[in-house]
């Protein structure tokens, strides 16, 4: 899945080469962490949150079948 994330996200952003996508597992959950250009934040996010909400009901609509929730951090490389 995290490909499938990778994926969605480079699409949508100006400068896809900077896209970083970390996979953390728990027993109880799946975390993606997205790094990003500074500059493309805001296109991931979108407005009022429409865009990231998108992805997260994707994720969590696949993450049903393994029984664990998906949670999606969005960071800009400066804080990474």
């Amino acid at each position: 899945m995290r490909y499938f994330v990778e994926f969605v996200v480079s699409s949508l952003v100006q400068y896809a080469e900077e896209v970083q996508v970390q996979e953390e597992e728990t027993p109880s959950s799946v975390t993606y962490t997205i790094y990003l250009n500074q500059a493309d934040v805001g296109r991931v996010i979108g407005k009022k949150g429409r865009t990231i909400g998108a992805i997260r009901n994707l994720l969590n609509s696949v993450g049903s079948n393994t029984g664990k929730r998906v949670i999606i951090e969005v960071m800009d490389e400066l804080s990474a």
